[in-house]
């Protein structure tokens, strides 16, 4: 990633002294947002699984811990004293097994009402601070993806949730908004990218003509955090070079 779409565009110490937690934080874009946290100089906890394969930050402080095991989450919460910067962006797909009913609820419990008990369980420190909740939607939260629909169901949720909890939580000063990312170049996505014809099709309907990089979702997870978002609350900004302003 160059310099100019990176953290770089920002003040150096933009986030010093803020405190920031990451579901998800362990791998994809929610390792990668913690990490752009953490250059702009915030304290992140990064929790999720799989976290001995995460590589290392000063500044990001990893955590084993399945946000479907509530036991663990609250415990989380209790041992924090402040919190500024809250981004509940564990997720998981399953493809077309997502139709089954024990897959769909383990999607469904993982993206959505997961979502929700780590909002909730964070509300009163943010309100504290006055902090922000960054949501992580997704392209499928504006169509359908009949290969994934456990997915798609669960993205669509997590925007109408933003959007309700932007209302709700305007009063204790927490502002919340949610991104919905395109095609990010994760290891999630080299089956695809992999697959010339794939590729090709994907990168025709985006005018950037680019897959987009993990950093450019923290940055953008950023500058929402930020004082310059200050009068945003309860939107949904696609990252996506483009893609849904094209036609089918």
């Amino acid at each position: 990633m160059t310099e100019a779409r990176g953290v770089h565009a920002f003040a150096p110490n933009l986030l010093a002294g803020k405190i920031a937690v990451v579901t998800g934080g362990t791998s994809g874009l929610g390792a990668a947002t913690a990490r752009v946290l953490a250059d702009l100089g915030a304290e992140v906890h990064a929790v999720g699984l799989g976290s001995a394969d995460t590589p290392k930050h000063e500044r990001v402080h990893l955590r084993e811990l399945d946000v479907t095991d509530d036991s663990q989450l609250t415990q989380l919460f209790d041992e924090l004293d402040r919190l500024d910067i809250l981004v509940p962006a564990a997720g998981i797909s399953l493809g077309e097994r997502e139709l089954e009913w024990e897959a769909f609820q383990r999607v469904v419990s993982i993206q959505l009402l997961a979502v929700y008990r780590t909002i909730d369980l964070a509300r009163v420190l943010l309100a504290a601070s006055r902090g922000s909740i960054v949501t992580i939607a997704s392209m499928y939260s504006y169509f359908g993806g009949g290969d994934i629909a456990a997915y798609s169901a669960s993205k669509g949720g997590v925007v109408q949730l933003t959007k309700s909890l932007a209302q709700v939580y305007a009063s204790d000063g927490i502002r919340v908004n949610s991104i919905a990312p395109g095609w990010i170049d994760t290891p999630l996505l080299a089956p695809l990218k992999d697959d010339p014809a794939i590729r090709e099709r994907l990168l025709s309907r985006t005018p950037l003509g680019r897959f987009g990089d993990p950093d450019e979702i923290g940055t953008v997870v950023a500058f929402l955090c930020t004082d310059a978002a200050s009068f945003i609350t309860g939107a949904v900004l696609p990252v996506d070079g483009g893609y849904l302003v094209t036609g089918l």
